[in-house]
């Protein structure tokens, strides 16, 4: 472990200082790896590579662009990309520039994204290819601080607009090589002259009402993460890291950031869909990842185990209950001991169940994974149990956009499954007497952009941060997060539920569900509004005489409705009464990031899932009273 004071005391006042360090003292090894389409379309995809020093002069290139095209420090520069190592080096490009990142999902509308560009002043933006460009476009006369659109795409870069406007980023960088060759000290000159406090990173977190809030992160607040990081061991220089989360959320920044530190290869590739395909190319040893992934892969092993008739199925569910016995009991004794150990008789069992199924899983996983961090939502603890009984350590850890991602992580081989872990060094921690988690320390916000009283309400003068999530600190420093303070539910009767506990149960019990939102704030009883995972109840239906419906027929049958009374009545079975489901009704489709019902993230956003499902939740209510 570092030591926190040097750590806090000496480190550089910016990421883009650190990169420099970085590229100079290992020029010559490997940094990124990044997918490239085969020539004819075909086959699957080949894999480049880049070190340190070829990133870099890419990155000055950029950055010196950037400065010709008239951008001078803390003013602002979006990007509207998926994540690629693109992203990555114009991001950088913009911090060595002294200017500052405002990040923009792909996936923001028009009107959204219009509004991102004018509230943060963004005086030029790197857009991904012509849909993002034309997002821009139409919104242009709306814009009058927007000098310029870098397009990465070149064919998508066209200048139909006749005055410069439009360029592509390649165009960007042969500009900047040429101003480089004019004033050499350009960029070395423009990252000494940054300062700890100025900003680098404005990022628009995605509220689930009203317009989305600029979050105002400073150079400092990354140096920190980057260093706090690599303090706590989570990462080391031998590691091939798998990178695909949307690096406009603050979680897949914070990876970029750790990643400078500590010089591992980043293998990185955007495109969701592609992350099984790449699993076994890349074999990382490490990934970062969302909840919805986890349940993904467990609903997906659930569903081919039973695809494969029931022997099968039996199998996989005496393994997973075997999983989550060992993970229990193997981490009970490392909290006690020091040492994860088990019975002769789970250790027999794990071991005849890791032949039959958890070698298999790993594999998918590429067959080198030591360990994945999950983070942005809660992950089910029975989910956590199984992919830790299974080999897969997923470390759970927290932290808000507002805390530039991680204040709290898991530690290596001494996590614990249902917490977040413990806080990174240099960052305090306290619990309101209402239970609220309170923060202070150097990743904290500098505050809302523009919104002054909006800042006031949630960072207090003498820096402590109200996080709005209620938690518990066990006595040797685990957080465990129990819910948002404002999520929790009051029902009529004086009872306080936490919905993501019962949601995460539900979770863990049912293979089917996708996703889940527990209903009874003011209410005499719980209901729930339940989607289910397509193919997996697909697989089922084809099963069971159902086969050639399509989903929404599908779960408007009997059939399905009984099956999933079976899950509810189970989840019953462990919850108080007050907690219980009464009703159910399963949703005609699916929630996703399109129609608006999750962030980019995948976050749940509950007021727009009860607003459009109004009528369900006023049907179950309907005349009801509880029995």
């Amino acid at each position: 472990m570092t030591d926190t004071k040097t750590l806090i005391e000496n480190r550089p006042p910016s990421v883009a200082t650190l990169f420099l360090e970085r590229v100079a003292a290992t020029p010559d090894a490997e940094a990124y790896r990044y997918p490239v389409p085969p020539e004819d379309g075909q086959g699957p995809d080949g894999w480049k590579s880049l070190t340190w020093s070829e990133a870099a002069t890419r990155v000055y290139a950029i950055a010196a662009g950037l400065m010709d095209l008239g951008i001078r420090p803390e003013e602002r520069v979006a990007i509207a990309a998926n994540t690629s190592v693109d992203w990555i080096l114009a991001d950088l490009g913009v911090l060595c520039a002294g200017a500052a990142t405002t990040t923009v999902y792909p996936s923001t509308n028009a009107d959204e994204t219009a509004f991102i560009l004018a509230d943060s002043g963004s005086r030029l933006l790197i857009a991904e290819d012509a849909a993002q460009l034309a997002k821009a476009r139409q919104a242009r006369a709306d814009l009058p601080d927007l000098a310029h659109v870098v397009v990465m795409t070149a064919d998508d870069a066209a200048d139909t607009d006749g005055d410069g406007w439009v360029l592509s980023l390649d165009a960007l960088e042969k500009r900047g090589a040429a101003y480089l060759e004019q004033h050499p000290a350009a960029v070395t000159d423009a990252v000494a002259a940054l300062t700890k406090d100025q900003l680098a990173t404005l990022i628009y977190t995605s509220g689930t009402t009203g317009r989305p809030k600029g979050v105002r992160l400073p150079h400092d607040a990354w140096a920190y993460m980057a260093l706090a990081i690599q303090a706590i061991e989570l990462l080391d220089e031998n590691d091939v890291q798998y990178l695909w989360l949307p690096l406009a959320h603050v979680f897949g920044k914070v990876l970029t950031a750790a990643h400078i530190t500590v010089g591992h290869v980043i293998a990185v590739d955007g495109r969701v869909d592609k992350i099984i395909e790449n699993l076994p190319v890349v074999q990382p040893t490490y990934m970062a990842a969302v909840p919805r992934i986890f349940e993904k892969v467990y609903n997906g092993a659930a569903a081919k185990a039973r695809a494969g008739g029931a022997a099968k199925h039996r199998i996989f569910t005496w393994a997973a209950e075997v999983a989550r016995e060992y993970a229990k009991v193997t981490q009970n004794s490392m909290r006690l001991t020091g040492t994860p150990s088990a019975p002769v008789r789970l250790r027999t069992q794990h071991a005849v169940a890791d032949k039959l199924v958890y070698a298999k899983l790993r594999e998918a996983f590429g067959g080198r994974l030591r360990a994945c961090v999950s983070g942005s939502a809660a992950l089910a603890p029975e989910i956590g149990y199984f992919f830790s009984g299974a080999g897969i350590h997923v470390l759970e850890g927290y932290g808000l956009t507002e805390s530039s991602a991680a204040s709290f992580v898991n530690p290596g081989r001494a996590y614990r499954t249902g917490t977040v872990g413990k806080a990174l060094p240099g960052l305090e921690v306290r619990i309101a007497e209402d239970g609220e988690i309170l923060l202070r320390g150097p990743g904290i916000m500098q505050g809302y952009h523009g919104l002054p009283e909006q800042t006031e309400e949630v960072l207090e003068p003498d820096g402590w941060f109200h996080t709005g999530d209620i938690g518990e600190l066990s006595p040797d420093g685990f957080l465990k997060i129990t819910d948002r303070k404002k999520d929790l539910i009051k029902t009529s009767g004086g009872k306080y539920i936490a919905p993501a506990e019962v949601e995460g149960r539900f979770k863990a019990v049912c293979p089917f569900v996708s996703n889940v939102l527990v209903i009874g704030g003011g209410r005499n009883f719980c209901t729930a509004l339940l989607a289910l995972d397509e193919p997996t109840l697909l697989g089922w239906a084809k099963d069971n005489g159902l086969d050639g419906r399509a989903y929404g027929d599908l779960v408007a049958t009997d059939q399905v409705n009984e099956l999933i009374t079976g899950y509810v009545n189970r989840l019953n079975e462990g919850l108080q009464r007050w907690q219980q489901i009464k009703r159910f009704r399963v949703l005609p489709r699916d929630l996703d990031v399109e129609h608006g019902d999750l962030t980019p993230s995948l976050k749940l956003k509950r007021p727009v899932v009860e607003r459009e499902f109004a009528a369900l939740i006023d049907e179950m209510y309907e005349g009801a009273r509880e029995k």
